[in-house]
């Protein structure tokens, strides 16, 4: 098969997880070479995924690149008719920012992390490059700026190279604002740095002049709860700033721009090809204040030509803004819709929506033919050869975000998993006409970000997200939530766990802050649980600096994010939280025991609970993922619990292994 898959971190993740969970029992019982031949293949679906980073390549027409935010770098010599991941054996998938060195095609610069500061998002390890044209690639540093947001090189020097780094998402961290090389990345050299709170978003050249360089500066961090617009918590420091040395010296440039009273976020800057003076940008401030504005003098000096929030100045994602090499009055803006505009940005009309994208992300005109043009989405990457009259597909990418996949039990069993940005896709395993093809999957009617389950007694009922039962043979698409009209009785998340009893089929189990139960396929529910989330923490320091700007000034509860029915005891459940408790019931949900480790703090996200599959005696043995990244720690932690009668509060130790007491064991 031509591609291969590129989420291997998340299906390898979960397919660790259901090993840990069994690792004595399977040891006993299996002969490992049964499992030997095994090995990965992609079944799709080819439908693009959330892709940030793109470029064409100077001098060949053909040839273009580009990343997903979760699925490394792909490239293609056809002009998108088809694609191949050319960076699947490097230790990140998540990419935000490429560049295609001018001077020299072969030599490409790829930063990781996805440089995006909401919950939905991917951190990456620095900086890579190939000399190669993405044959073999190197770690150049950066390791720990988590999120490039940006890389610019030189015209006429392949070695000198300037990166923005917008830092860790969560909390404060030195290692961002830009940098810049002149060794091909062998060192790097902080230019710009305003404080361990700011970091970099965006970079421009002055295109007659490359001494003279533009950057953004964007100061926004995620908070560890879910903010419900979706948005980052934003304080003073963000702005544009300029150099005419070569970065050496900056100064901000100001005039007629937001300011931080004006809640000034992330900007995205482009500047006219043909001429230099002309500079526009997409801002992201308050309503009355966001929008396109446009400076004639280098910057000096802007205005406000389009206060339209549907074009322009929606962050803190799509400020994807670019300018025809050819004329300085038409003007391309990515936002819901990408827009166009042949008068200066004072009109504009839809240039490319759907099918095909929402949420547009960035542009990529060539210099030397401007009918050539890529644009990267939510849906992956398309590119027209024809100044828009035609697009390539994108439905050759599988590229795909899925938070959770699961399967039924026919034969051929079918895999399920909500696409970010992209809805649901139902596929089969295998098909009959010797690949799996865009025949084959189609939408199950669940939201983006949402769990599936299985109706065990019937395959082709499904549901998912917050809350909806499909039938998949006639496409009817049924609401049934346990609160049908908000009323505010309950909190909810984006992704919240939707997963029967492995014992009892009937059992269906929903979770909000608490959790819920259904007999009878969700046409009535039973809550069987109290609020399980912390009802009071410390405010996390991490926030630092950002606490004060908390819109809800950190009045924050959480949701149940993990659920778990036990495979040995049908009245067994374990329950985790994104605020970081683990609860369990033994009685159905009649009493709750809080059986947190003390490793776990408020606000450490419990994403996964994983029961044991085998043993009765460890009915509650689970592997718990920690998202500890949410209070500003990189890396994950995964606890094993031994519980063999009663839950108890636990100790820890930093190797697996079985226990003969009643306590978790941290796997670091």
């Amino acid at each position: 098969m031509r591609f291969r898959t590129i989420s291997r971190e998340i299906l390898i993740g979960a397919a660790a997880l259901t090993w840990i969970g069994a690792l004595p029992t399977i040891a006993q019982q299996y002969d490992q070479k049964l499992l030997g031949e095994m090995r990965w293949r992609c079944i799709g679906p080819f439908r693009g995924g959330r892709t940030v980073a793109i470029s064409g390549v100077p001098h060949r027409p053909n040839v273009f690149y580009m990343a997903a935010v979760n699925g490394g770098v792909w490239k293609t010599t056809d002009s998108g008719n088809t694609w191949n991941p050319i960076f699947d054996d490097q230790p990140t998938g998540s990419v935000g920012a490429l560049a295609v060195a001018p001077s020299d095609p072969n030599i490409i610069y790829v930063g990781s992390g996805e440089g995006l500061q909401r919950p939905d998002r991917a951190t990456g390890d620095g900086i890579y490059k190939s000399t190669d044209a993405g044959r073999t690639w190197t770690h150049l540093g950066l390791r720990n700026a988590q999120q490039i947001t940006a890389i610019m090189v030189d015209p006429k020097d392949a070695n000198r190279v300037f990166v923005a780094a917008e830092g860790h998402p969560y909390g404060p961290n030195t290692e961002r604002g830009v940098f810049r090389s002149t060794d091909g990345g062998q060192t790097f050299q902080r230019i710009l740095y305003k404080d361990e709170n700011t970091g970099a978003a965006d970079l421009a050249f002055d295109p007659t002049n490359s001494q003279a360089i533009y950057a953004v500066l964007w100061a926004a961090r995620v908070a560890p709860w879910e903010v419900r617009s979706g948005t980052s918590i934003t304080i003073a420091g963000s702005g544009l700033y300029k150099s005419a040395d070569g970065g050496e010296t900056w100064r901000p440039l100001t005039k007629g721009l937001p300011s931080a009273s004006d809640d000034l976020g992330r900007m995205g800057i482009a500047i006219a090809p043909s001429r230099a003076s002309r500079i526009y940008a997409s801002v992201e401030a308050k309503p009355g204040k966001s929008g396109v504005y446009r400076s004639d003098d280098g910057g000096e000096s802007w205005e406000r030509v389009n206060g339209d929030r549907r074009i322009g100045g929606r962050g803190p994602g799509a400020l994807g803004i670019a300018v025809a090499p050819d004329n300085p009055d038409v003007l391309y803006v990515a936002n819901t819709t990408t827009w166009k505009s042949s008068d200066g940005g004072k009109t504009f009309v839809g240039f490319k929506g759907a099918p095909g994208g929402d949420d547009y992300q960035r542009m990529w005109i060539s210099a030397e033919n401007p009918q050539i043009i890529a644009l990267s989405s939510d849906q992956g990457a398309v590119i027209s050869v024809n100044g828009g009259a035609t697009w390539s597909s994108w439905y050759n990418q599988p590229t795909a975000t899925f938070y959770h996949v699961t399967t039924d039990n026919r034969f051929p069993y079918w895999v399920y998993g909500a696409q970010q940005e992209s809805g649901s896709a139902g596929t089969i395993s295998r098909s009959d006409y010797g690949e799996i093809s865009f025949r084959e999957w189609h939408s199950v009617g669940v939201f983006e970000y949402g769990y599936i389950a299985v109706d065990p007694l019937d395959p082709n009922i499904v549901y998912g997200a917050r809350l909806t039962r499909t039938k998949q043979d006639i496409g009817e698409v049924a609401d049934i939530t346990p609160e049908p009209i908000r009323r505010g009785e309950y909190r909810y998340d984006r992704t919240l766990p939707v997963i029967f009893s492995p014992l009892d089929p009937h059992a269906l189990y929903f979770s909000a802050n608490v959790l819920f139960k259904s007999a009878d396929r969700g046409n009535s529910w039973q809550v069987i649980s109290p609020d399980l989330t912390r009802a009071s923490y410390e405010f996390p320091a991490s926030l630092g600096a950002f606490a004060a700007a908390d819109p809800e000034k950190g009045k924050h509860r959480g949701v149940i994010y993990a659920v778990a029915p036990s495979f040995k005891e049908a009245n067994t459940i374990w329950a985790g939280t994104d605020d970081g408790l683990i609860q369990i019931t033994r009685d159905g949900g009649k009493s709750w025991q809080d059986v947190t480790p003390p490793q776990l703090k408020p606000w450490s996200k419990v994403s996964i609970i994983e029961a044991s599959h085998f043993d009765a005696a460890w009915c509650g043995k689970i592997p718990c993922g920690r998202d500890c990244s949410l209070r500003a720690r990189k890396a994950p932690s995964m606890f094993l619990s031994t519980m063999e009668t009663t839950g108890s509060r636990c100790n820890s130790i930093c190797r697996i292994r079985p226990c003969g007491t009643s306590r978790f064991t941290a796997m670091t």
